[in-house]
């Protein structure tokens, strides 16, 4: 085999290899195609996606206000009850006093 068969045989391997890759891959483009009916599902899903998200973060807000109005109600709440146990304590401190002082009276 001189240099010209040589070079002849190898340019005619690698067009035949170019020619099988290319192939391969128009081929492996034609099955993998996206149809349109697929686009058209993944457009449904992305917007069902984004109406899910929207509807989290609503409902974050208004857990996090009602959060917020619960925690101030709490507040209120804990607020009165020390004040109602602080008139409890001057009231009994009162009755003790009264009850003191009625006792020491029928004594003497």
């Amino acid at each position: 085999m001189n240099r010209i068969e040589f070079i002849l045989v190898t340019s005619l391997i690698l067009f035949v290899v170019f020619g099988l890759g290319w192939f391969s891959y128009w081929l492996l483009h034609r099955f993998t195609r996206v149809s349109q009916a697929d686009i058209g599902e993944l457009d449904r899903m992305a917007q069902a996606l984004h109406d899910a998200e929207m509807q989290r973060d609503q409902a974050i807000e208004y857990v996090h206000a009602r959060e917020g109005e619960l925690v101030n109600r709490l507040a209120q709440t804990e607020a009165e009850l020390r004040a109602a146990m602080d008139g409890l304590r001057d009231a009994r401190y009162d009755a003790d006093q009264l009850r003191n002082y009625i006792e020491e009276n029928q004594k003497a």
